[in-house]
């Protein structure tokens, strides 16, 4: 029997690694910068959601770090976007890719960068990291 390429002896398949990738999230709000040249940094160390295999929960901190054009994002609206991932099944690489192409989306930022820093599970802590542009 010929073995499935997109699929690992654990029994991962392409329906978990796209697991929440679309799911439907709050809008992330912004408002006028008026400023130039400068960075801004978010910590965010609420950040749950939930392994779409296992069903379990993950814990981590969410950190964006961007310089603003034209908009920056509005906190409230962000806190509101970060804390509905806590219901959606999703991997830590995509949950971090996601929030990064939704921020970058909604304020187009010269630049940022997202980290996501993940509670250990099983002895092990994953650190992901992605860019804009």
């Amino acid at each position: 029997m010929k073995k499935n390429p997109r699929t690992t002896k654990l029994g991962y398949n392409e329906r978990h690694a796209k697991s929440g990738i679309a799911a439907p999230l709050p809008e992330i709000e912004t408002f006028p910068n008026q400023y130039k040249g400068y960075d801004i940094t978010i910590e965010i160390p609420e950040y749950t959601a939930i392994c779409p295999k296992t069903g379990l929960p993950d814990f981590g901190t969410i950190t964006i770090h961007y310089m603003p054009d034209k908009a920056c994002l509005e906190l409230k609206s962000l806190k509101m976007y970060i804390h509905a991932y806590r219901n959606v099944g999703i991997f830590y690489e995509n949950s971090v890719n996601r929030i990064l192409r939704d921020i970058a989306q909604a304020c187009r930022p010269v630049w940022a960068k997202v980290t996501g820093t993940f509670a250990a599970r099983g002895g092990l802590r994953s650190v992901i990291e992605t860019r804009y542009p």
